[in-house]
């Protein structure tokens, strides 16, 4: 009997399916008037969007307050001014814009759990459906796949590990930039290849 050509395709194994790619992450950050979500207001917000490990996107806007501008919390951390609030979007344009980048994504974020309450607040207050999403702690990641870390886990030595540069930590757009790539060197340590062995890895919050 003739043997096949070793040239050719290797078929699939009968009744696997091939592994579901990872997903498409929205990676967030906000920089805001302050800690509380009763109280303070997001100022800015950023998306840097991972596609096949690669960042392929990315968004900021300010937003424009309805509140007196002298809140907006302490300038020489956030180094947004009033008069770069004053011509910014409306918060629900901003938060629209946000959903839609969300959509059919998991939201990542370095401290989902300040990020993600201060949204869904604002969303409320906006009357905006932000997408319902999958959401990804690049800090709980980190803590859980490297417990044994001298350091901490805290964006600036994640930075320092991975030799990524932020120069302006604080801003949103370059706090995204950084977690994004932070988040690529995770999964790629950790050899996650697939939305499988991150669901392996790494618990969701829904």
């Amino acid at each position: 009997m003739r043997q096949p050509s070793s040239d050719g395709p290797v078929p699939a194994q009968a009744g696997r399916a091939p592994e579901a790619p990872l997903p498409r992450f929205a990676v967030v950050d906000i920089e805001t008037s302050g800690l509380s979500t009763r109280w303070h207001r997001i100022l800015q917000v950023a998306v840097v969007t991972v596609d096949h490990g690669e960042i392929v996107d990315e968004w900021v806007s300010l937003v424009r307050k309805r509140w007196p501008l002298q809140r907006i919390g302490p300038r020489r951390v956030h180094g947004i001014t009033r008069t770069a609030l004053r011509g910014a979007p409306r918060q629900r344009d901003v938060l629209t814009e946000l959903s839609q980048r969300l959509d059919g994504a998991v939201f990542a974020a370095h401290n989902v759990r300040f990020d993600w309450p201060f949204l869904t607040k604002a969303a409320r207050r906006s009357r905006v459906t932000l997408s319902p999403v999958s959401r990804l702690c690049t800090l709980r990641m980190s803590r859980a796949l490297d417990p044994a870390r001298e350091r901490s886990h805290r964006l600036g030595d994640l930075c320092d590990r991975y030799d990524i540069v932020n120069d302006r930590p604080h801003d949103a757009l370059h706090d995204a930039r950084a977690t994004a790539a932070a988040l690529v060197r995770l999964l790629d340590d950790h050899g996650v290849e697939s939305a499988a062995d991150l669901e392996r890895l790494y618990e969701f919050d829904r």
